[in-house]
C-alpha cells in the first residue's frame, strides 16, 4: 500500500490507544494486514523492471510530502503542541516499508533485516490494476477521517 493509508492507520491507532507499548505493535501489525489486501503502490513493477528505481523514488518522495500534509490535517491541526504520539504511530505504520527500502531502492539485501523483509514479502500482495489497487486504500483514508 501507499504510505498514506499505513501512516494514517498508525496515527489513528496512536490516537485511540494510550501507550506506545500497545499502539506501536498495533500499527506495525496493521501494516501487514493492510498489505495482505491486493493493492497498488509506486513500487509496483520494481522487481519486474516495469518501473525504474528513479521513478519510484521520485513518486515516493512526493507521496511522503502528501502523507505529512494529511497527517497534519487529520491529527495535528488545531493543537498548539506537537502530538508526538500521533507522529510515532504514523512512523510505526510505515516501518515495514522503511525496513524494505534498502532492498527495494538500493538493492542492498542486508542479512540482519532479512527476517523482517521476508515477513513483509509474505504479507505483501500487489496488483498492477491501479484502479482496483487504490480503492481499498481510499476506503482506509476515508474510514480514518470519519473515525478520528
Amino acid at each position: 500500500m501507499l504510505s498514506i493509508p499505513h501512516s494514517l492507520t498508525g496515527a489513528f491507532l496512536a490516537s485511540q490507544i494510550p501507550h506506545p507499548a500497545f499502539y506501536i505493535p498495533a500499527a506495525v501489525s496493521a501494516h501487514y494486514l493492510e498489505d495482505w489486501i491486493p493493492h497498488w503502490d509506486f513500487g509496483t513493477g520494481l522487481s519486474t523492471g516495469k518501473r525504474s528505481v528513479k521513478t519510484a523514488l521520485f513518486f515516493e518522495v512526493l507521496e511522503l510530502v502528501a502523507t505529512f500534509g494529511l497527517l497534519y490535517w487529520f491529527f495535528q491541526a488545531g493543537h498548539a503542541q506537537i502530538q508526538w504520539h500521533i507522529w510515532l504511530g504514523a512512523l510505526a505504520g510505515i516501518l515495514p516499508d522503511l525496513l524494505d527500502a534498502p532492498k527495494n531502492f538500493l538493492k542492498l539485501d542486508l542479512p540482519f533485516l532479512r527476517p523482517l523483509t521476508d515477513l513483509h514479502h509474505f504479507f505483501h500482495h500487489s496488483t498492477h490494476h491501479v484502479f482496483f489497487g487504490l480503492i481499498p486504500q481510499i476506503l482506509v483514508v476515508i474510514a480514518v477521517y470519519l473515525l478520528k
